[in-house]
């Protein structure tokens, strides 16, 4: 079967067409028109900017998804496009360009909760990882625990209660004067410092929780650069980022570790756009290889917002028989009264 995957929730429109059968996915094209260019001169992304880029890219880059695919529309078993959570008005243009597109194709059409297809991103690894399993989505938008006891049951057993751990990374590198978007300069910086130079709170909330809280850890990092800058001293930038890394790392790794050992699971799906930080995949590893679980990460490739990811989520909903009609909307909230 091919799905056609869409998806606009943030800052990237793209559009790809996968082919699912005998439990293989197998990507056919995967085509990504980035807005980082245009989000770097201010520093992060501007919500009506990135839905007016969306509504420029979205027809051309499905056009080129079919093309390079040699798939026609009559080809498609269905469409399946993000429908929330995300910005509202990015994740509209999505959502009413799949609905246009399918009903006057007479394809069935699928909506998808953007959370579950990063998830679904692993399973374009070699070793598609089998229900049940435990997920933690890292992301500019999210950071949540998820309980997954068979495919497509997400269960939410922990979450930020304020930041997400990408947000973080982007906020702390843009003042310290690295390029948008941040958190990839950081991980690459954190190399060249010291990990225990400065003393951070751990984004792990206390108690018996799996939550999170990034929120006071950004606060203490900002204090620390405004304290040197107002002793005219110079930011230690490379020491400043390994600390930060660390502490947003191990805090995420202890509730990995707490999730694990309460649940019981044995396969770890590491998801988001943070999963391509290179400190977080090393120490989950860790923690897995110490728990006797399997680490399952998609390709750095796949780990920020593609169609793919979002046709292989599809299927499952197709499998599901869920269908979604012409009365679709789009919603920022994580679990809107109509989720799918």
């Amino acid at each position: 079967m091919y799905i056609l995957g869409m998806e606009s929730s943030c800052d990237e429109t793209s559009a790809a067409v996968v082919r699912v059968g005998d439990g293989k996915y197998e990507i056919c094209s995967n085509i990504v028109a980035s807005q980082v260019e245009t989000h770097r001169l201010y520093g992060g992304v501007v919500p009506e900017i990135a839905s007016r880029a969306h509504i420029e890219a979205v027809s051309a880059i499905t056009n080129e998804a079919l093309a390079t695919a040699g798939v026609a529309l009559s080809d498609l078993g269905a469409v399946a496009v993000t429908a929330f959570p995300g910005l509202i008005g990015a994740l509209l243009v999505g959502v009413n360009f799949a609905k246009s597109l399918a009903f006057s194709h007479k394809i069935p059409l699928v909506a998808v909760n953007h959370m579950k297809a990063h998830v679904a991103a692993a399973y374009f690894t070699d070793e598609v990882p089998q229900a049940p399993f435990l997920a933690v989505v890292v992301s500019g938008g999210h950071t949540s625990l998820f309980d997954v006891p068979s495919v497509g049951e997400f269960h939410e057993i922990g979450a930020t209660r304020d930041d997400a751990a990408g947000e973080a990374f982007d906020k702390i590198g843009r003042v310290i004067g690295l390029p948008y978007p941040g958190g990839a300069a950081l991980d690459r910086l954190a190399y060249e410092g010291n990990a225990r130079a400065i003393r951070l709170p751990s984004p792990a909330l206390a108690g018996d929780t799996l939550d999170f809280s990034f929120s006071g850890l950004k606060t203490a990092a900002l204090n620390y650069i405004n304290s040197c800058r107002q002793s005219g001293t110079e930011v230690p930038r490379a020491d400043l980022a390994a600390s930060y890394t660390a502490a947003v790392v191990e805090g995420i790794a202890a509730k990995v570790d707490a999730a694990l050992a309460r649940t019981g699971r044995r396969t770890l799906v590491l998801a988001g756009g943070v999963a391509a930080n290179s400190h977080l995949r090393t120490r989950l590893a860790e923690v897995c290889r110490a728990r006797g679980a399997r680490l399952s990460v998609p390709p750095v490739s796949l780990c920020a917002d593609n169609g793919a990811m979002v046709a292989a989520a599809g299927y499952w909903e197709l499998c599901a028989g869920k269908r979604a009609g012409t009365d679709l909307n789009a919603s920022a909230l994580d679990n809107p009264d109509w989720s799918v």
